[in-house]
């Protein structure tokens, strides 16, 4: 594994690059707070498989921090894209998680020649839901100012991981390992926070994308909930739709061992 710094588009991206360069590739896009550390089990998983290719995004993880007053959506698959061009990579297999999601879709309409399938999960390509918009604006600017810290970090675990997952105390280490991470992030994280919070609605772009896609959903994640799959599913050509119970936003964290096969199968028979 060749963890690097590269440079593209006026930043720098921490990134993770494992197995050979003639392996098949997947391309790894991380859930805002949760950084490439989040597939580490899915690195494991298809060890010697394929080369799996794991960036952080601009403003987050051990990438270079931004001064911007947001860091968009668009930004983030622009940098990807150059990434891409960097590394050479090609019939890329997208594995993404949460706001991964919302660049994936606009990675894929821009490049389609450079996709063969994409693997969303926690995850969509929505706006966020305007009937909650103030409380999240409010829970965004607790932690830019405070950082992730009592109120802050609380409301931050609730979003990533599902209520069963977080009183379940078979996965009470998994629960403590990423409050310790998230509560290590950075208020400078503020930007790449808004980016999130206030990205656009790209359901239109979906009409572009012409691969297999699988979308897993947790039946406890309500922050991207499992209508909000269902409803990309209705835009794509080729969808599968899976619903894992008990699972909140980060299901290849919260239940690997009922995901990993069915990404698995999903690569291996693009169904």
């Amino acid at each position: 594994m060749t963890p690097s710094l590269i440079a593209v588009n006026g930043t720098n991206l921490y990134v993770e690059d494992s197995g050979e360069p003639d392996l098949p590739v997947i391309l790894c896009l991380h859930s805002l707070f949760l950084d490439s550390r989040m597939f580490d089990g899915l690195v494991a998983y298809f060890s010697e498989e394929y080369r799996i290719v794991r960036p952080e995004f601009r403003g987050q993880g051990r990438s270079d921090l931004s001064g911007a007053p947001i860091i968009s959506m668009d930004d983030c698959a622009e940098d990807m894209l150059a990434l891409i061009e960097h590394l050479r990579l090609r019939d890329i297999r997208l594995i993404v998680q949460s706001m991964g999601g919302d660049v994936a879709a606009r990675m894929v309409a821009a490049r389609p020649e450079l996709f063969s399938m994409l693997i969303m999960l926690g995850s969509s390509v929505q706006e966020e839901d305007r009937a909650k918009i103030e409380r999240l604006r409010a829970w965004v600017g607790r932690a830019g100012e405070m950082g992730f810290i009592n109120k802050a970090l609380d409301e931050t675990m609730e979003i990533m991981l599902g209520a069963t997952t977080r009183s379940d105390p078979a996965k009470a280490a998994l629960v403590t390992l990423w409050e310790d991470r998230i509560s290590a992030v950075p208020r400078r994280l503020l930007p790449a926070m808004k980016g999130v919070i206030e990205r656009e609605d790209a359901l239109h772009l979906l009409d572009k994308i012409n691969i297999p896609v699988l979308l897993v959903n947790g039946e406890e994640d309500f922050q991207r909930p499992p209508e909000w799959a269902q409803e990309c599913a209705s835009h794509l050509k080729d969808a599968t739709v899976v619903v894992v119970p008990k699972v909140g936003h980060s299901p290849t964290l919260e239940a690997p061992e009922f995901v990993l096969p069915k990404v698995r199968e999903f690569l291996e028979t693009g169904k």
